[in-house]
């Protein structure tokens, strides 16, 4: 197993992303710490986990709460005796739907914040304990594309963050952590379950409305339809994939990867 032994926390472990990666960890030999703010997604995922023959743990978690990401960055090291992988999965409410130009200003830089607090305290506070270990893997999964209209603040927020993440990198390298990240442009399964979203927003004529709430089963076809049709492989990566892609990053196969992505946009967006 490619992760055996290893101890992994994934924040936003109940969501599409971090459910997938964290099944994956898990697959591979992982003891898996899951977080998040929904104890019900936690619980299903850890659920799937352990059915599967695999190790998970359970922490309901606000990751933009500094004193609770050190404290549970603490528990989880005194517990298992080492953090080895970080993988921070978690959305940051970001608005769309609206140009830039009719937005309130704090629909704009509220994800910014977010995410820049969310991801600088995770890090953080995983890197202190890898650094004392002299290894580790810090990682994320970040969206990647052209500029859109009316995607408000989201991929703004998504390029501070691989900012801040080619920050860490230079910075941990000597610790002997790397920092690397998946990049995508919607994979099939999180875009066909857009009704299950309860953190991104659209914004129009003043009001925010969830995602989820504006979504039908036609639109989310059609959405899957029109981001595949701009792709090289005529399809969207999958979330196992993703979890794969994962498993690499975070494995003593790409020792020498670090400041990084994996670009899984099915060819959408060639590097």
């Amino acid at each position: 197993m490619l992760l055996n032994d290893k101890v992994a926390v994934v924040y936003g472990g109940g969501g599409f992303v971090g459910g997938a990666v964290a099944r994956s960890f898990a697959a591979e030999g992982a003891r898996v710490f899951l977080a998040g703010r929904t104890s019900a997604k936690l619980e299903k995922v850890a659920a799937a986990i352990t059915d599967a023959g695999g190790k998970a743990h359970v922490a309901v978690l606000d990751t933009l709460d500094e004193e609770a990401v050190d404290q549970h960055a603490d528990d989880v090291a005194a517990s298992a005796g080492r953090i080895d992988i970080a993988f921070n999965a978690v959305t940051f409410g970001d608005v769309q739907g609206a140009l830039l130009i009719d937005m309130p200003v704090s629909h704009a830089t509220q994800p910014v914040n977010d995410a820049m607090r969310s991801h600088f305290l995770t890090v953080r506070a995983n890197a202190r304990h890898m650094a004392s270990q002299r290894s580790g893997v810090i990682m994320t999964c970040t969206g990647y594309g052209a500029p859109s209209p009316e995607l408000g603040a989201t991929m703004v927020a998504w390029n501070v963050l691989e900012g801040l993440y080619r920050q860490w990198a230079c910075e941990l390298g000597s610790h002997g952590i790397r920092v690397a990240w998946l990049r995508t442009g919607g994979f099939h399964e999180s875009i066909l379950g857009a009704a299950d979203y309860t953190s991104i927003y659209n914004y129009s004529d003043g009001a925010t409305v969830a995602v989820a709430d504006t979504v039908t089963d036609d639109s989310v076809q059609e959405m899957v339809e029109a981001l595949e049709a701009d792709t090289m492989l005529g399809r969207l990566p999958t979330l196992a994939e993703a979890g794969a892609s994962a498993v690499y990053l975070a494995s003593d196969h790409a020792r020498g990867v670090t400041a990084t992505a994996i670009n899984l946009t099915s060819g959408a967006m060639p590097d």
